[in-house]
């Protein structure tokens, strides 16, 4: 696969040998990650402290690559989740790697304070607190980036069997904080010895939103990640298959008519959060539903329910990318009066989209344009684009709107017609 991914892809990850941050990095860049641009990230979280270096080794006879993370000054291993956090919100990262690690160190860090009886904030990481492990996961999500992966699936995780020596002595595999994090995953023991680290399974977790077998994809790369131990008999190696998804369920065989994506249907694999809320101002509600869209959310939205002795509430839903879902379930809890949040995993099948301009007396004007198989299915100008006009020009909004619409046909934007070149991403 050439390096710089096709955006949208879908990644499969082969866990059946275990699973470790430095294994799942090697794998993506394998696969055709570009390795600089993880070291990259790295520098812009860690400055100056560890290089990530790349050669081919063998295991139990297959090929593979090893990532090493080198450290360049002396290591500290305790570090506290806020100091990581203040990290990673300070660093020079694009939006979806800062996302995505600081949804991987919030899952460590929950699931830290639950073995230890803390607070999330008083949680101090040991291991994965080193200059090596930050290296890896930040190194991975920034790998996800480079290639344009939107979604991962995981096989079962195999995690091992015995004991192992960590900070606080000998413990049991699987070791305490990755119980926490595969609750509700399928994992199997898979072999002796410590199979799947804590912060490879927080990376798993965290990251896909769907478990199982190779789900159909036409396959774009593939890249194989190897761990550190050579063990005869069992490749200690991660596996990682990217594609873009085609029609069929996880796992291969026909789909059901009603499931199967038609024509050039997107699919991407999503969550929903969900609240129900019966003690707020309901004059904050529109604020709430904007600072959600501002931080990520896909869509959010209310419905009036009514709750326990017949009080009048509102659910409030916010669908988002699983990398979006901790740092949203955050906002949802910060910015209105719940106590808790649900989440659902969903499958979305939307059609492509993008952005076309027009003028409505000299103001710009967007126009979603949402298509299939080349033809237009609908154009909707975009309403606060409306809203702006129809201050400037101080007009009602309806007749901007109504223009807005007239200048979208005179465009040919029309239903039916061939998809204009030159649309705009969707904003």
């Amino acid at each position: 696969m050439e390096r710089g991914g096709e955006p949208g892809l879908a990644a499969w990850l082969d866990l059946s040998a275990g699973v470790a941050g430095d294994m799942l990095l090697a794998a993506l860049v394998d696969a055709g990650a570009d390795l600089e641009v993880a070291q990259s990230a790295v520098d812009a979280v860690i400055p100056g402290t560890v290089r990530l270096v790349a050669h081919e080794v063998q295991r139990a006879g297959m090929r593979a690559l090893k990532v090493d993370v080198e450290l360049l000054v002396a290591d500290q291993h305790h570090r506290s989740w806020s100091a990581i956090r203040e990290g990673l919100v300070s660093a020079a990262l694009d939006e979806s790697t800062r996302r995505r690690a600081l949804a991987v160190f919030g899952a460590l860090a929950e699931a830290e304070a639950r073995v230890h009886g803390l607070g999330v904030e008083e949680v101090h990481f040991h291991e994965v607190g080193a200059w090596d492990s930050i290296a890896d996961v930040v190194g991975v999500c920034a790998a996800l980036t480079s290639l344009g992966i939107s979604s991962v699936t995981a096989s079962a995780i195999a995690v091992g069997s015995g004991t192992v020596s960590a900070a606080h002595g000998r413990i049991p595999v699987p070791v305490p904080a990755v119980l926490e994090l595969v609750d509700g995953w399928e994992v199997t023991a898979g072999g002796d010895g410590e199979l799947a680290t804590p912060t490879g399974v927080a990376l798993t977790t965290a990251l896909a939103t769907t478990q199982g077998a190779v789900p159909s994809l036409r396959v774009t790369g593939r890249g194989v990640g190897a761990g550190t131990k050579d063990v005869p008999g069992r490749a200690n190696v991660v596996r990682v298959v990217i594609g873009r998804a085609v029609a069929g369920p996880a796992g291969g065989g026909d789909a059901p008519a009603e499931s199967r994506p038609r024509d050039d249907l997107e699919l991407a694999e999503l969550v929903v959060l969900e609240a129900n809320v019966d003690d707020f101002d309901p004059r904050l509600w529109p604020t709430v539903i904007d600072s959600l869209m501002s931080g990520g959310a896909a869509d959010a939205w209310l419905t009036p329910i009514q709750m326990k002795r017949g009080r009048p509430a509102h659910q409030l839903s916010v669908l988002a990318e699983h990398a979006r879902a901790a740092e949203l379930r955050d906002l949802v809890l910060a910015l209105t009066s719940t106590i808790g949040v649900r989440e659902t995993a969903v499958r979305r099948w939307a059609l492509p989209r993008g952005w076309a301009d027009v003028e409505v007396d000299g103001c710009r004007v967007g126009v979603k344009v949402a298509h299939r198989a080349g033809r237009v299915v609908t154009a909707t100008p975009e309403f606060r684009d409306v809203q702006a006009a129809a201050s400037v020009l101080g007009v009602p909004l309806r007749h901007v709107l109504d223009r807005a619409a007239a200048a979208a046909i005179e465009s040919g934007l029309v239903a039916g017609t061939p998809v204009p070149e030159g649309l705009r991403a969707q904003a």
